[in-house]
């Protein structure tokens, strides 16, 4: 049953990504936390193995999008790389701030920030072009706390980049491509971060190396890879806008739940 949880859990995230454009990792976290503990897993550590474990299966799916975007030429990749330094840097950053936070601390932050993400998608909300993109500093500092708040929540940064990029007056289109693309370099250092901040944990299950849990990581891809496609033709068919505020009462209900545990 465990093993079906995880490729259910691939299957669902895996569908809504294609469908609404969003990443996994605002339902793989919740969720995990939720199988986990049904498993017993260790209290003090089982949000930053959900984290953990959230950030290296968004790896996966970084990829195969990427590639999608690349292809219709639509990732800006100069602005890319003007914030993979930045978000290099912050993403470490933030495993390590993760790593130093209580269970009850790490989850309530995220529950917040899935409460916030909820609103602005029931809500709409997108931020006007009032500038054009900065310069180098402050392009890898802006990929800094993008990357610093994706690591602590198990994000791919899609909610806090194509916002930045809308704000300085770069098309949605490319602007949701190019956020797919630094979904990449998030999720990567997001996952060697976790594993190296998890090695000196004695408390971990068995199958754990780090705070990544491997047998979750494995079914959710299979799933995830599998269903994204499904997502994206249905996509075509369906009302986006109304599955958009559905979605986001989905969220705001994972996130009351994990301020609740």
């Amino acid at each position: 049953m465990e093993w079906v949880s995880y490729l259910l859990l691939g299957a669902f995230a895996g569908t809504i990504a294609g469908l609404l454009g969003v990443g996994g990792g605002l339902i793989f976290v919740p969720v995990l936390v939720f199988i986990f503990g049904g498993h017993q897993f260790p209290t003090e550590t089982i949000v930053h193995i959900a984290v953990g474990t959230s950030l290296a299966s968004i790896v996966m799916t970084s990829i195969s999008s990427t590639w999608a975007h690349h292809k219709h030429m639509a990732v800006q990749w100069p602005v890319f790389w003007k914030l993979v330094p930045g978000i290099i840097l912050g993403t470490f950053i933030g495993a390590v701030i993760a790593d130093e936070m209580n269970a009850y601390s790490l989850r309530t932050f995220f529950g917040v920030f899935e409460l916030l993400v909820a609103v602005q998608m029931a809500m709409n909300i997108k931020p006007a072009a009032h500038r054009t993109l900065p310069n180098w500093i402050g392009t890898s500092s802006a990929g800094a706390g993008i990357g610093a708040l994706s690591a602590i929540v198990g994000i791919g940064g899609g909610t806090l980049t194509v916002p930045f990029l809308l704000w300085c007056n770069t098309n949605m289109r490319k602007a949701v491509a190019t956020s797919a693309a630094c979904g990449l370099p998030i999720a990567v250092t997001g996952m060697l971060a976790y594993t190296l901040t998890g090695l000196d944990e004695t408390n971990l299950p068995e199958g754990a190396v780090g705070y990544i849990y491997w047998p979750a990581f494995i079914g959710i891809v299979i799933t995830g890879i599998l269903f994204a496609p499904l997502g994206a033709r249905m996509a075509h068919r369906l009302p986006i806008g109304v599955l958009k505020k559905i979605f986001a009462v989905l969220l705001a209900v994972l996130g009351i739940r994990m301020l609740m545990q």
